[in-house]
């Protein structure tokens, strides 16, 4: 018998609403997608995103605190990326999600979840 993985605690729900409200601004979303594929001073990442530099810098420092990116020094600048593997694996998944012309991309077969404890197993195929 499979077990269901356990229903998540309301720290976990409140914690993951927080990131998902932090990416919730595009802006901050193009930023973090950005600092996903690779390493990127404010002023590189201002001008990808279309923002100024103050406003990238704002962005990017929410961002940090909210432990979705990481910064380091070089020199006197400032390198952004993302090297959680959680949340590489949360942007590359929304990308796959959401098609360049902004629908939902096709979907992929559809995964099995195992039967809930009160339910019959599934009959072969």
């Amino acid at each position: 018998m499979t077990t269901s993985p356990p229903e998540p605690t309301k720290a976990q729900l409140d914690s993951a609403a927080g990131t998902f409200a932090m990416l919730s601004a595009p802006v901050r979303l193009h930023l973090v997608s950005l600092a996903a594929q690779g390493e990127y001073d404010v002023g590189t990442l201002a001008e990808r995103v279309g923002v100024s530099i103050a406003t990238a810098s704002q962005h990017l420092g929410k961002l940090r605190l909210a432990g979705i990116i990481t910064a380091r020094r070089d020199g006197r600048r400032h390198i952004y990326t993302v090297d959680d593997p959680h949340v590489l694996n949360m942007v590359d998944q929304i990308f796959e999600h959401i098609a360049p012309d902004g629908s939902l991309a096709p979907d992929p077969p559809l995964r099995r979840r195992p039967p809930r404890a009160d339910e019959p197993a599934p009959e072969a195929d």
